[in-house]
């Protein structure tokens, strides 16, 4: 990824790991939120509240290169490829030492309370860029 629009330092944490002491593969998607919600707080963009709703995820992908263990030190890179009418579709790397150990993409979709779809606002919008 060129030009990351934001990036997360994070460490691997003993809890996220296998018996292997391998990074058990669904957290890479609970790294690239944390990575997500810390990005979206900076720009002062709601992550959720049940009177305003929220971003669920409607797509998911994600392919590994390499494993990570506990106690890693890692960095999510986080761009966004697609800025739709009331979606947005990030792209993410997880990095360690520089390598790249897992890629992908997921797309939200801006919800209200009652999880129906909504535009995404000029504001909310503009903060995001």
């Amino acid at each position: 990824m060129e030009n990351p629009l934001y990036i997360h330092p994070m460490r691997v944490a003993f809890g996220d790991t296998d018996a292997s002491g391998w990074m058990h593969f669904p957290n890479a998607f609970h790294y690239v939120e944390a990575a997500e919600h810390a990005f979206l707080r900076s720009r002062g963009v709601l992550v959720f509240a049940r009177e305003e709703g929220g971003w669920p995820r409607v797509k998911v992908n994600c392919e590994f290169k390499r494993p990570l263990l506990c106690g890693d030190e890692i960095e999510v890179h986080l761009a966004i490829s697609r800025l739709g009418g009331a979606s947005i579709t990030w792209e993410f790397e997880i990095l360690k030492s520089g390598e790249i150990a897992s890629f992908g993409s997921l797309t939200t979709v801006r919800v209200n309370q009652v999880g129906e779809p909504q535009i995404i606002s000029d504001e909310e919008r503009s903060a995001l860029s």
